[in-house]
């Protein structure tokens, strides 16, 4: 029985002695790379918080005292020191989350896995502490270094700083990586912090020298003063948070347990607001994970823990597809630069940084920026490509509406795991995005079935440059090609089923992913006697006049998407067939509006009846026949 086996609740881990500490340390690496090369997950980043999770649960007492996550995925030492050790069906139905959950535990407060929110979260929770009397409290943060690129991070240390009666500590968890290195002036300052020496090092010499000297006069205690100044300037930049008014502790060695605890010791005592700062090593202590640049383990599938290699190596998929024609695209274009949020290698825009570096831009997690400084670009002559998950638009959808929108400015949206993403739960589903961006005025959505339909709507979207342009398209690996057998005034027919004589007729329109499945539902209704014809519209927004026409051609009308079903595409068909005086029904299939909880996309698509025996039963219903 390990020490692991022993900790039930962060007060076992309180017992421990200094000397358990390390063995437990060592314990939970193992526990980690073991569980997590079985079922997939964020390795890289849990591997490197152990020592600092131990501290603020020996420092603290959750959950009297608020432990927030910032994004959240590095949480799993947290689950363990807070007796969910259960990682067998981690990030699957049934099991635990991948991120914090209220519904596991009292410990788990901020379920939302979007970065450069937990400073938010601590200051309300700080401040409602203050308002009921609840002073001997404290709420700390841990953020990491990338979660700082954002810019609700700085509004909310702006009010923090604000806050001199507040219990609030933020630990800076600086592995100097988000998926990437982080980048701009905020990691600058950092890297300052983590490779120069105190300067109070530095003025001991100079004490030193003057004593040496002999009795200092006032000129020298004039050179001394200048001297600290001027080092501290220079080498100590955690001036810019003191200049804020927030106490500054650190750097501190993030593994070594006990110069953290003993650091946010000093932060607990001081009764206001501090900042921890703790150097980290990103996959501390795997041996695959510490020597890869390319950060493959910041979150993994299935793989062989000795080595680190996939157990099943993955298929090519739609990222590829995209990484390969964007290149493409560079190269005949001049004028097409890319953009990203901290997420280069993640939605395939390495290739084209490594081909054009000076037309590629990592702006750090900060979305709403991308947005706008690509409207800037367009404005300017240029055509970017702004390349992000699909639930991460989410964050700038006023900049997409106003800044890139209402200036008719000519950005490409490229979405990437768009629809249901599953495993990584409710916040990470991009099933928000074509309901979302259907209110904005002139912006066109591509949703492509295959590689095909992804490599045209690319090309077709960066030719635009007077108004937005969206492609999406999913998680995971390519289908097989699926091509049309017709068109239909631009909207691509792929299949037609005959039926009886005087057989009502159906229309099955598929968007994007549900492509597939809506050539299956076409089958099934004509095995019930129907006429269908299957179609895939490739350009969903606005709704093309040649799908509002088939509409009318025939006796009922079904949409199948894997975005939200109010407001989505079917609703907007819908209301343009209804506009257009069409009396045919349109029945809508898509996400219901509420948060899904963690699961593989099918089990999601089984539990939502969205697969084609469902829709088939349910349209059979309501045009009354039997299934």
């Amino acid at each position: 029985m390990g020490l692991l086996d022993r900790i039930g609740s962060p007060a076992d881990v309180r017992a421990l002695s200094p000397g358990q500490v390390r063995a437990l340390a060592a314990e939970i690496r193992r526990y980690l790379v073991d569980q997590v090369s079985r079922t997939g997950g964020h390795l890289g980043p849990n591997l490197g918080v152990v020592e600092l999770t131990i501290a603020l649960h020996r420092v603290f007492d959750s959950p009297r005292d608020t432990l927030v996550f910032d994004t959240g995925h590095q949480a799993y030492v947290h689950k363990l020191l807070t007796g969910r050790q259960d990682f067998g069906r981690l990030r699957r139905s049934g099991g635990l989350s991948g991120y914090p959950s209220r519904a596991e535990s009292p410990h788990d407060v901020v379920e939302n896995s979007h970065a450069s929110t937990a400073l938010s979260w601590a200051d309300g929770i700080a401040r409602a502490n203050a308002l009921g009397r609840r002073g001997d409290r404290h709420v700390v943060a841990v953020v990491g270094d990338g979660a700082l690129t954002g810019g609700m991070a700085w509004e909310a240390l702006n009010n923090i700083a604000d806050g001199a009666d507040r219990r609030l500590v933020v630990v800076v968890n600086d592995n100097g990586r988000s998926y990437a290195p982080t980048i701009g002036g905020l990691a600058l300052h950092l890297d300052a912090l983590r490779t120069t020496r105190g300067y109070e090092t530095v003025l001991s010499w100079g004490r030193q020298a003057l004593r040496r000297s002999g009795p200092p006069g006032r000129a020298a205690y004039d050179a001394l003063h200048g001297l600290k100044k001027g080092i501290k300037d220079a080498v100590a930049p955690q001036g810019m948070f003191e200049d804020l008014g927030l106490k500054y502790v650190g750097p501190v060695d993030g593994h070594d347990e006990a110069a953290v605890e003993f650091a946010l010791r000093r932060a607990r005592s001081f009764g206001g607001p501090v900042i921890v700062h703790v150097i980290t090593e990103k996959g501390r202590g795997y041996t695959p994970a510490e020597q890869d640049v390319a950060d493959r383990f910041h979150a993994v599938g299935q793989i062989h823990p000795e080595t680190g290699l996939p157990v099943a190596p993955s298929r090519f998929g739609w990222t590829g597809v995209f990484a390969d024609e964007v290149v493409r695209i560079g190269r005949r274009r001049p004028d097409v630069v890319a953009i990203t949020a901290a997420m280069l290698q993640p939605v395939g825009l390495a290739p084209f940084a490594e081909a054009f570096p000076d037309r590629t831009f990592d702006v750090g997690i900060a979305e709403q920026h991308a947005v706008t400084t690509a409207a800037g670009m367009a404005f300017a002559g240029l055509h970017p490509v702004v390349a992000v998950y699909a639930t991460f638009l989410n964050r700038a959808f006023d900049q997409v509406l106003m800044d890139v929108g209402l200036h008719r400015a000519g950005v490409t949206f490229v979405l990437d795991r768009a629809g249901l993403t599953g495993d990584d739960g409710p916040s990470h589903n991009g099933v928000w995005d074509m309901a979302v961006l259907g209110v904005v005025p002139g912006l066109r959505l591509a949703a492509p079935r295959d590689e095909d339909t992804l490599r045209a709507a690319l090309r077709a979207a960066v030719d635009v440059d007077d108004a937005p342009t969206v492609v999406r398209y999913p998680k995971g690996a390519l289908t097989e090609p699926l091509p049309a057998v017709d068109d239909a005034d631009g909207v691509d027919v792929l299949a037609r089923h005959a039926g009886p004589d005087g057989a009502r007729s159906v229309l099955v329109c598929g968007i994007g992913a549900m492509v597939r499945t809506a050539l299956a539902l076409g089958e099934l209704l004509a095995q019930h006697g129907l006429a269908v014809t299957v179609v895939d519209p490739r350009w969903v927004l606005p709704v093309p006049a040649a799908l509002v026409k088939l509409v009318g051609e025939h006796d009922h009308a079904v949409t199948l998407e894997d975005g939200v079903r109010e407001g989505g595409i079917g609703s907007a068909v819908g209301l343009r067939a209804r506009d257009a005086g069409i009396a045919t029904p349109v029945q809508a299939f898509g996400v219901p509006r509420r948060y899904l909880e963690h699961a593989s996309r099918d089990e999601l698509l089984t539990g939502l009846r969205l697969t084609a025996p469902d829709v088939a039963r349910d349209v059979l219903a309501a045009l009354g026949a039997t299934a």
